[in-house]
Order: structure tokens, then C-alpha cells, then sequence
């Protein structure tokens, strides 16, 4: 990374963009035991920049508001990180986010530049809802990365 480290947080309206921001800022000031209830927000229509200071090296992060997705490669140029939010708890939004993801992954100035995609807000209100018990895990069937709790939760509910 330079030395002055921009990492842009993209992600559609309503993700948690800000959100993540305000509770980094606050986590980098005064450590977890302080992060304390949520703070209330509004969707960003522009930009929020936050400066956070990770083992003496100062790191800006630039939010851009979900409406600014047609312009956001106009900042893909002065970034050398970025992190992308997709909201999991929206099924209706998750396509869309994923074609903004694959949009921004192809883009040129981005492809040297080092990737974070968060799944926030878990769905726990779906979860909530439901009348049967429900399991969540991450997994990648190319990796094998948690294949093997798929065969532990497989066994957990068929050898009784």
C-alpha cells in the first residue's frame, strides 16, 4: 500500500456502509469493550471519509453512497484496498449486489488492488421466523472450506 492508503467501502443503498464506518472509527479510538448500542443512521448520498490509525499507519476509508454506483469507478484510481458489502438479509437486493461486485472486480484499475466482501446483517429475522431449527455455515465447495461441518451437521440429523 502508499503512503496514504485509501480503501473504498462500496456496496448498494442501505447495506450498512456507514454503519461499518462509525463502528471501525470507534473500535480503532477505544477497542471493543466500548463499542457500545448501534448508532442511528442515514444513507450516505456522497461521500464519507474517515481516517483510522492501524499500528502507527494511517488509512483513509472512503464510503460512497449506494446511489453513486454509476460513478464509482471515477474513484477506482486512488485506492489501493477495498471493501465491499453485500446486505444478506435482503434477498431482493443480493443479485443486484453481486453484479455490482463482478462489475467492480473487472474493473481495470482495481485489479491489483486487494478485495475484503463482507456479508453484513446476518439473517436473523428470517431465521426468527422459521418454525424448523435452521443452520448457517460458510462453505466453498472448491475450496473444501467447511465441507466437513456440512458432513458433521449431515450426521447430527440422520444417526440419532
Amino acid at each position: 500500500m502508499s503512503t496514504r492508503d485509501i480503501c473504498l467501502l462500496l456496496g448498494a443503498t442501505g447495506v450498512g456502509k456507514t454503519l461499518l464506518l462509525k463502528r471501525l472509527q470507534k473500535l480503532g479510538l477505544h477497542g471493543l469493550s466500548e463499542l457500545g448500542e448501534p448508532p442511528s443512521t442515514l444513507p450516505t448520498v456522497g461521500t464519507n471519509l474517515t481516517d483510522l490509525t492501524l499500528k502507527k499507519k494511517k488509512v483513509t476509508l472512503r464510503e460512497l453512497g449506494g446511489c453513486m454506483g454509476p460513478i464509482w469507478p471515477s474513484y477506482f484510481k486512488d485506492c489501493s484496498s477495498v471493501i465491499f458489502i453485500v446486505d444478506s438479509a435482503n434477498t431482493t437486493q443480493i443479485s443486484s449486489s453481486c453484479i455490482q461486485l463482478l462489475s467492480v472486480l473487472s474493473a481495470e484499475p482495481l485489479h491489483s488492488v486487494s478485495v475484503l466482501i463482507l456479508f453484513n446483517k446476518r439473517m436473523d429475522d428470517i431465521i426468527a421466523s422459521a418454525t424448523q431449527p435452521i443452520t448457517i455455515l460458510e462453505v466453498s465447495a472448491g475450496t473444501g472450506q467447511g465441507l466437513q461441518e456440512v458432513l458433521n451437521w449431515l450426521e447430527s440429523i440422520t444417526v440419532k
